[in-house]
């Protein structure tokens, strides 16, 4: 029977569950345990039990995490009924029923906004909460209402981490696109910056406010899409449409800017997307992946990186989304991959560097850098194959773990030989 992480793996985990997740708050204070330091003398058949140690303590800062998070941005983002960080004394309402709108202003609810989301056809009306009134309150009683066409504008954070430092690196071997004319790929996240390393066949669009502000997790994975340099893309030669959905807002990343953002691919023709972001269920965001993916948009996403007793992520965990894991240079998984209700792939995702901003390059861990490699590899499929892309993709999937899809690396590996190793 085979480990599902080697002990090596799980040294790695003292300094990544001392350090929160990129461009996340910091914790001051917050005494963190640690995994043993001897555990290269644990006995074999004590694997197991350390990697669910290993899976309560990044479960417990994942939750230290948002903790100081709702702390640190209190004017800006509260508490949804499940604890859940959202936009604070706003509610989002889907297509409202021909009452809901007059039911909820006469118990104090206020319209800020109201429009049609473009590329999905989807009304969005955005509603003040009561003066006064908790954001959890609220939603219980907007929901007495307007039932499941409520919902909270939950907050999405980012899933991987990123070191300091600019290090040259000469890629290794790489998968090319290869196709004449790529189909165009978008990525949600932050800003790409200005770089030698990413082609200029880029269109950005801000979804917040603050943006396009340039943010070195997405320059990292805008450079694992379409890089051409000493960061080789899995599909160099598409164009990328980058929605910035954070900006300079700590309020960014809600799930009504992913929805918005989603709309904007679907405008632009764009076929992939990935998602390196990773939030709460939320009812809007679920039906905006619903309706993108029904206009034949392909949405991949990562995974998170609170390891395995974490909640499951989303939009991983969203029915038709492809799902991703990664795993380092040994081809293991990472200890602390979370995880989705499904596993589609795994991709490269440590042991590798992605493109800073300016022209140097830099480590990076995390499945965040997994799901632009699969992204880009189904893009330059789609080119290739057309409509038998994601059976290409399958049939690229290297089997890892046990034998056919499982809980771990899904389908397979995809993609093992494009990350730039240091």
């Amino acid at each position: 029977m085979k480990r599902r992480f080697a002990i090596p793996m799980l040294i790695a985990l003292l300094a990544a569950a001392a350090a929160p997740a990129q461009l996340l708050p910091q914790l001051p204070g917050v005494p963190l345990q640690r995994l043993p330091t001897d555990i290269l003398q644990q006995p074999l058949d004590r694997v197991d039990t350390l990697t669910d140690h290993a899976a309560h303590v990044l479960e417990r800062r994942r939750l230290q995490r948002v903790t100081a998070f709702l702390h640190d941005n209190r004017t800006t983002v509260a508490p949804d009924d499940r604890g859940f960080p959202a936009v604070r004394g706003e509610l989002v309402l889907m297509t409202p029923a021909p009452d809901d709108l007059p039911r909820l202003t006469a118990r104090g609810f206020a319209v800020i906004d109201d429009n049609v989301i473009a590329g999905l056809g989807l009304r969005t009306v955005t509603l003040a909460t009561p003066s006064g009134m908790a954001l959890r309150k609220a939603l219980k009683l907007a929901r007495k209402i307007a039932g499941d066409r409520i919902s909270a504008d939950n907050i999405h954070f980012r899933s991987g981490e990123m070191h300091g430092g600019a290090i040259a690196a000469i890629a290794t071997a790489q998968y090319r696109g290869g196709a004449a004319q790529p189909v165009p790929i978008g990525m949600i996240d932050g800003g790409v910056a200005a770089t030698p390393l990413i082609p200029a066949r880029v269109t950005q669009r801000a979804f917040a406010s603050g943006g396009p502000a340039p943010d070195p997790h997405a320059t990292a994975i805008a450079s694992l899409l379409i890089g051409d340099g000493k960061v080789r893309g899995a599909d160099p030669g598409a164009h990328l449409f980058a929605a910035d959905v954070y900006g300079s807002d700590p309020a960014g990343g809600g799930a009504l800017a992913i929805a918005k953002a989603l709309g904007w691919m679907i405008d632009n023709r764009v076929r992939v997307v990935t998602v390196s972001l990773v939030g709460p269920k939320n009812a809007l965001l679920g039906r905006a992946v619903a309706l993108a993916e029904n206009k034949g948009l392909t949405i991949i996403a990562a995974v998170g990186n609170d390891g395995p007793a974490a909640p499951p992520a989303y939009p991983a965990s969203y029915p038709g989304v492809l799902a991703i894991t990664a795993v380092d240079a040994r081809d293991r998984v990472l200890v602390e991959a979370g995880r989705a209700l499904h596993l589609d792939y795994a991709a490269p995702g440590a042991d590798m560097l992605a493109a800073t901003p300016g022209d140097g390059t830099a480590p990076v861990r995390g499945t965040s850098f997994a799901a632009p490699l699969v992204a880009g590899r189904l893009a330059a499929l789609m080119a290739a194959n057309g409509a038998d892309a994601r059976h290409a993709l399958d049939r690229e999937a290297r089997d890892l773990g046990p034998k056919g899809p499982d809980k771990i690396y899904g389908r397979g590996l995809i993609c093992g030989g494009c990350a730039t190793r240091p």
